[in-house]
């Protein structure tokens, strides 16, 4: 009685959407690790004569240039495929949104794989960005994801259901990029560095398209608000019903999405030039301190689950979203001014929590709209990043270029204060909040 039990437990774990999240978490780790090192390898020999850039600028300036063109492609393609497939969710089809952008992910990942053993040329990529967009890329494949963890859990709980998905996603994103630079240096005569590490990419990404085929199953918690609550103090925390909304609070909707979006592109445009700073001097990072760097990126998804866990006892989803803002804000205008690897790890520890405000972010969004505008809206909000990355990633790639030889951290405080900027919306959310609240009791009593 006891095996078939244990065997009942593992298949029904297996169906949830947790598999997915770490194969394919564990499989874009490698894929990143290894476009970062082929790229810095593909650019090494790169020349501007017209400019008079030393060597290590000129590598500089191609790999911004070459990472700010395969943004750009990544942000602009999935626009109306990721609305599609959004709405195709919302219909019934769940598993679209998680299953199509995966075959996205295994085909540009063979691209690179084909890119390292034949030597093509490094813009190949380009096209392999392409195809990734056309497929919804992660505009799509995250917001579905969310979606799912959002439809599998109560109102009150929805916070910690989103932040324990960003959980697992860091702990794997964390053991792949410890293992990711060790196993770029591994080689065959015939081929050379970065096969390996791009074949297990490839595999990981093949069985994680297999099983949300297959095996993944969607199911629907029914939420409700409970019958009584224990804590004054717990209740007085929460700024928003507990039952879902039955229109669109618009103006909350539009002041979460101005703030999603001016930190977005603060970690975005901030993240984008912090993978090219480290292979530079006075850092110059080999392929295992990037794994280890990267590794350091991850373990936010850590501190900031244990956040969450922490502060949602005693205040708001709104005073969690600071929280993290201003986490971000200080470790990222401490980066301004790195020049050396533990100075850099220094400057990641106050980045403790600063993955705290885009999944509070979605979960506040989540409870401003019906159920059956959660996907779209979520979709949505993933599309806006998109369009405002056509915006900071080139804004960003040229004021570094334009900085490198005076201050090459000058971006870092720039996001610092695009994250300053994006409180603001924020702090207007919770002054209207509490309002609504106490205008529902006197309508109530």
């Amino acid at each position: 009685m006891v095996v078939p039990r244990l065997c009942q437990t593992a298949f029904t774990l297996l169906r949830q959407i947790e598999p997915i999240l770490v194969l394919e978490q564990l499989g874009s780790t490698l894929f990143e690790t290894a476009l970062q090192m082929v790229a810095k390898d593909r650019c090494a020999n790169a020349t501007y004569p017209d400019t008079h850039l030393s060597r290590e600028d000129s590598q500089q300036k191609a790999m911004s240039d070459f990472y700010m063109i395969y943004n750009l492609i990544i942000q602009l393609t999935p626009i109306l495929p990721a609305l599609f497939l959004a709405r195709l969710g919302d219909r019934g089809w769940r598993r679209a949104p998680i299953a199509v952008p995966l075959c996205g992910y295994l085909l540009s990942r063979l691209t690179l794989l084909l890119v390292v053993i034949f030597r093509l040329p490094l813009e190949v990529m380009y096209g392999a960005a392409v195809l990734f967009g056309l497929s919804g890329g992660f505009c799509t494949f995250w917001p579905g994801v969310m979606t799912l963890a959002s439809l599998g859990s109560t109102q009150t709980d929805r916070s910690k259901a989103m932040m324990r998905v960003e959980l697992l996603y860091g702990t794997v994103g964390l053991v792949g990029s410890l293992v990711s630079g060790h196993l770029f240096l591994l080689y065959s005569s015939s081929v050379g560095h970065g096969t390996i590490l791009l074949t297990v990419s490839t595999l990981l990404h093949l069985l994680c398209l297999l099983h949300s085929i297959f095996l993944l199953q969607v199911k629907q918690v029914p939420s409700r608000e409970p019958e009584e609550e224990p804590h004054i103090l717990s209740k007085a925390s929460s700024n928003v019903p507990a039952e879902a909304p039955a229109r669109i609070n618009m103006v909350n909707v539009v002041l979460l999405f101005v703030a999603a979006m001016l930190y977005g592109s603060a970690v975005g445009g901030a993240i984008e030039i912090l993978g090219i700073f480290v292979l530079k001097e006075p850092l110059n990072w080999s392929a295992t301190q990037v794994g280890y760097g990267n590794a350091a990126g991850c373990m936010i998804f850590l501190t900031s689950f244990l956040g969450v866990i922490v502060f949602r006892r005693c205040v708001s989803d709104v005073t969690l979203v600071l929280i993290g803002m201003l986490s971000f804000a200080s470790g990222i205008y401490f980066m301004s001014f790195v020049t050396t690897t533990y100075m850099f790890y220094l400057a990641r520890s106050l980045n403790l929590f600063a993955l705290i405000p885009m999944p509070t972010i979605r979960s506040l969004l989540s409870q401003q709209v019906p159920a059956s505008s959660c996907g779209i809206t979520l979709t949505s909000l993933q599309l806006s990043l998109k369009l405002a990355g056509l915006a900071y990633f080139p804004a960003f790639t040229k004021i570094y270029q334009r900085t490198l030889d005076w201050f090459p951290g000058f971006v870092f405080t720039l996001s610092s204060i695009f994250t300053v900027l994006g409180m603001i919306p924020i702090s207007i959310v919770g002054c209207r909040s509490p309002q609504r609240r106490q205008y529902e009791r006197i309508e109530g009593d």
